[in-house]
């Protein structure tokens, strides 16, 4: 097994570098549907929080999503997946120990069955 040089210097990755792994991972877990984005007048007012916030104290990561699911799927195991998901990426991509993948669970989404349209 080759061992790479060590090189002076440091690696900084930016906190919305995390936030980018952490929204790509849930979005990919199966009986997530979307991100639950937060609309801008909530955002303007400070009602709204972020929709993905990561937090790093002392070389560690915690995560906040807002996840809204698909219907019919079992809520409890859609986050739970999503926490496992996310602190794999995390863990594998940057190497940084993760504290809390903290899952907020904010609504089912549902397709709006498309309208038909009528030639006239």
């Amino acid at each position: 097994m080759e061992t790479q040089p060590v090189i002076p210097g440091k690696i900084t990755v930016d906190p919305q570098v995390l936030e980018t792994i952490a929204r790509l991972t849930a979005n990919r877990v199966p009986g997530v549907a979307k991100i639950a984005e937060k609309t801008d007048v909530e955002r303007f007012l400070g009602l709204g929080a972020k929709s993905v916030l990561v937090r790093v104290s002392e070389g560690r990561v915690s995560v906040d999503l807002h996840i809204m699911a698909e219907p019919g799927v079992s809520l409890l195991r859609v986050g739970r997946a999503v926490q496992q998901e996310v602190t794999e990426s995390v863990q594998q991509m940057i190497g940084m120990p993760v504290d809390a993948v903290n899952v907020y669970i904010e609504d089912i989404f549902y397709l709006q069955p498309q309208e038909e349209v009528t030639a006239d």
